[in-house]
């Protein structure tokens, strides 16, 4: 356990209310609402126990108003390699991804606070050590990290905004994208999965122009994939998953 002082968390007081004023304005959110369903009692526990040690000093607006860039080193209290996980869901992937590598370090940002919940809980069954967890959107952390400091992005099953007036709200637009590539190292890759079409035509579209290059795509996944409960649903309501592997030129 460490003894600095816990980060303030963005975690709305009512663990069963929207995010009401404190979420972002509706057009520049790529998620939709940060709580669903009632959270059980045993994952009130995780978010109030575990969450304060996890989350990252000086990444929150209101802790960090003049967003005034961190020491990524300090997140993990020692200088290692850094992954990024946007959007982690029931957090499967990022605690298999921690377990696999452990000399890694991995930040997991999420602002669905149910899933936050799911993640806390599976972290502490894995007992793995080397992540940390934002429960709030990405781009708060992309305001406060320096250049090149993340060697691997992944973007897993995103919210996929059907709506075409909503597909500003994707992840894979330059407005999101743009500030990715500035925190990612040289040659950093960055993965997509999803089981939407139009949503995989879109990043092909619009990735390369932030700054990638396509290095491969297809129904195959990567070699230290797991499957996650989004994509196992997608899977049994008959849709076709499908992965992309980009790099930061």
């Amino acid at each position: 356990m460490s003894d600095k002082p816990e980060p303030e968390s963005p975690l709305p007081d009512d663990a069963d209310a929207d995010a009401g004023a404190d979420a972002a304005p509706e057009w520049r959110n790529f998620y939709g609402r940060r709580i669903g369903k009632t959270i059980r009692q045993s994952q009130r526990g995780y978010l109030s126990e575990d969450l304060g040690t996890l989350c990252p000093h000086g990444v929150a607006p209101t802790e960090n108003p003049d967003r005034t860039p961190i020491e990524v080193a300090a997140i993990f209290g020692e200088a290692r390699p850094v992954w990024l996980e946007v959007g982690f869901g029931g957090g499967e992937h990022l605690v298999h991804m921690a377990a696999r590598y452990p000399q890694v370090g991995i930040i997991g940002c999420e602002p669905f606070i149910n899933g936050v919940a799911m993640l806390l809980g599976k972290i502490r069954a894995a007992g793995v050590s080397n992540l940390a967890v934002y429960p709030g959107d990405v781009r708060d952390l992309f305001d406060v990290l320096p250049d090149g400091v993340i060697g691997r992005a992944f973007l897993n099953y995103p919210d996929p905004w059907p709506k075409r007036r909503h597909h500003r709200r994707r992840f894979v637009t330059q407005d999101h994208l743009l500030p990715l590539v500035r925190v990612l190292a040289p040659g950093a890759e960055f993965r997509v999965a999803t089981d939407i079409p139009d949503y995989m035509r879109q990043a092909l579209a619009e990735v390369p122009k932030a700054g990638f290059v396509l290095e491969a795509h297809s129904g195959t996944p990567w070699d230290d994939w797991i499957s996650t409960r989004y994509e196992q649903k997608a899977l049994r309501e008959g849709r076709v998953p499908d992965y992309a592997t980009f790099r930061k030129l």
